[in-house]
């Protein structure tokens, strides 16, 4: 988890404006770091960059097909974290490196922020970290002030602090694997999004408690969805049923294990041996390794709620939401009327 407020020692900024070069708009770089002389203004830029990481519990860590020294990002951070004096020079070789892989139509230009941070604090570890931030969009604000005795309006452009929308943090630590690296993108168009993290920073998820969560939920949505309906004969409330116990699974066990998963939740044995080929099959396929046990992340499992939808929707007239007890549902086909029907049995209505 990352702590924003221990987020104080912001000793070294610099600002580059980076455009669109396929919209011939310029790259200007800064000649010298950013003298932060008053307090305020450095608190509201800290609260500016790290404020969108107080909920981020996914991490990620630089990588490239050939060998982790070939990625740019990662060397102009290491040379930062090895020498301070190095700042300036690295901030601008990361400007470059993003202005070359601005190119895409949709992709805007704006302000490049390189920050540099003495100490803070990541998972209880006190390390040193590089941001990289971008502002891309500008608000108007309007001004209000006195003047003569008569209060007056106008507005200018700024930056909302609240709203930034590109950023990375890459942390000293586990250096050797890629770095520590969080990431925050507001954009959700995938156009835009993918030159942030893949063409740019050229990151992969870390093998983390996170990671391991979200994907072994991923391949438990896929198995009951895909693969047992091919193999048995069930209807859609018993595929709700089952997402509903493995939904419980998640959220209420600290570690995940696989024996222990497939009998809570699966029950017959030739499911569960169905479950743990299909486990292999999801790894090879999606090349994710699944381990057989692991710490369950709290934050991944309630990011991936929307994974465990419980709602039976029939036609377009009705959606019944199903939380449990699947006995208290059962379905049936009416001759008269020539359709399928279910039964609820309740004991109070709300």
């Amino acid at each position: 988890m990352i702590h924003v407020s221990e987020f104080k020692d912001l000793a070294h900024l610099t600002i580059h404006k980076v455009g669109n070069s396929s919209n011939e708009e310029a790259l200007l770089c800064s000649k010298a770091p950013l003298q932060l002389e008053d307090e305020t203004i450095s608190q509201l830029l800290v609260t500016y960059f790290i404020q969108p990481f107080a909920n981020a519990a996914e991490y990620f860590r630089f990588r490239h097909d050939a060998d982790i020294e070939l990625n740019e990002i990662f060397q102009y951070c290491r040379r930062i974290f090895t020498d301070q004096s190095e700042f300036q020079e690295q901030s601008v070789n990361i400007a470059k490196h993003l202005y070359k892989h601005s190119t895409h139509p949709k992709i805007k230009g704006g302000e490049l922020y390189i920050a540099y941070f003495s100490k803070c604090q990541v998972d209880g570890e006190e390390v040193e970290a590089i941001g990289i931030f971008k502002s891309e969009n500008r608000d108007t604000y309007l001004k209000v002030f006195l003047a003569d005795e008569n209060y007056q309006v106008n507005y200018e452009d700024g930056i909302n602090i609240n709203k930034l929308d590109k950023g990375c943090l890459v942390f000293n630590t586990e250096e050797s694997e890629g770095f520590k690296v969080s990431i925050v993108d507001s954009n959700s168009k995938q156009t835009e999004a993918v030159y942030w993290k893949d063409a740019f920073l050229q990151v992969q998820r870390r093998e983390d408690s996170y990671h391991q969560t979200e994907t072994a939920v991923d391949m438990c949505k896929l198995f009951i969805h895909n693969k047992l309906p091919t193999e048995y004969e069930m209807d859609r409330v018993d595929q709700v049923d089952l997402l509903n116990k493995s939904a419980a699974y998640f959220k209420e066990k600290e570690q995940f294990q696989l024996d222990d998963f497939a009998k809570e939740v699966l029950g017959h044995p030739d499911a569960i041996a169905s479950f743990k080929e299909y486990r292999n099959e999801y790894a090879n396929h999606f090349q994710q390794d699944i381990p057989d046990e692991f710490e369950i992340s709290a934050p991944a499992v309630k990011k991936q709620q929307k994974v465990f939808k419980s709602i039976l929707k029939l036609d377009k007239n009705f959606h019944v939401y199903i939380h449990g007890n699947r006995e208290m549902i059962e379905r049936g086909f009416d001759e008269a009327t020539n359709m399928n029907y279910y039964k609820l049995l309740f004991e109070n209505e709300a």
